[in-house]
């Protein structure tokens, strides 16, 4: 891409209008003024191949991927990080001069900045984490609290076959726990974490009895639409520290933007309100 270029970005899904990428990366690029664009592209699986090959050629300088093409796009890329291939799937790419894809997986990195940022005295190695869920949200969540140090992940999801599965990738350190079983595991854990879509807007409720929670236990939900479901409206009740998922989103964003626009750009309030809005 020559130098006069305008560089472009976006997002692959399929539906596509409901991410708020675009807002996301639209406010970035206006607050540093920089030149660019961002935009939702809605792509059937059908034909991601030739969207992806045909992108560098129209200026773009890499995308995200959303659900469903995250592994697919893994599996189309010329490079794929060390991460990515641990998860499975990618969710970032990076377009090179000569077309190549270069492959990467920023959710795990999102997931720990937001916990971090959002419970500062949560100490991985204090005690096990239970984790809903066995999904490509999952895969990036057990990566990023294995290399965290946790001691032990308590694994529960309603097809057992699929933790199971997760168990035997990712090593000793996961325990699979029967889903009817899951409100009985978290009242010793020090932090619990939703990777389901169960709570979200349009889905059913996620069901677990969570009577068990403990004051102080950091509970965190993926799902952003409801700020606050219901398992963290009764977290926050039983005295835990709730963490909401917006910034995952905004979180997993920072290392794409800046390699796509040569800026790393800062996750705060008004970033929060601006994606919110």
């Amino acid at each position: 891409m020559t130098d006069n270029r305008i560089p472009l970005a976006g997002v692959i899904g399929h539906p596509i209008a409901h991410s708020r990428s675009p807002a996301l990366h639209g406010y970035w690029l206006k607050t540093y003024g920089l030149p660019g664009h961002y935009v939702p592209m809605d792509v059937a699986p059908a034909d991601l191949e030739t969207v992806l090959r045909s992108l560098p050629k129209a200026g773009f300088v890499g995308a995200n991927v959303t659900v469903p093409h995250k592994e697919a796009a893994m599996r189309l890329a010329d490079h794929v990080s060390d991460r990515a291939s641990v998860i499975g799937a990618a969710n970032t790419l990076v377009f090179r001069s000569d077309g190549s894809i270069h492959a990467d997986n920023t959710d795990g990195y999102g997931f720990m900045q937001n916990l971090r940022a959002g419970a500062p005295d949560w100490v991985p190695q204090d005690g096990p984490a239970v984790v809903f869920g066995a999904g490509g949200a999952a895969r990036a969540v057990l990566q990023a609290l294995a290399e965290a140090g946790v001691p032990e992940i308590l694994l529960t999801n309603r097809t057992r076959s699929r933790a199971d599965h997760l168990k035997d990738e990712f090593g000793q350190r996961i325990t699979v726990v029967d889903w009817v079983q899951a409100g009985n595991v978290i009242e010793n854990a020090e932090l619990v974490v939703n990777t389901t879509s169960l709570g979200m807007q349009g889905q059913p409720e996620l069901r677990v009895p969570l009577d068990g929670l403990q004051p102080g236990t950091v509970v965190t939900d993926l799902v952003y639409t409801p700020l606050k479901t219901r398992l963290l409206e009764q977290a926050e009740a039983a005295g835990c520290t709730v963490v909401d998922g917006l910034g995952m989103l905004l979180h997993q964003a920072v290392p794409g933007f800046e390699r796509w626009f040569g800026l790393r750009p800062e996750v705060t309030e008004e970033t929060r309100a601006a994606v919110l809005a």
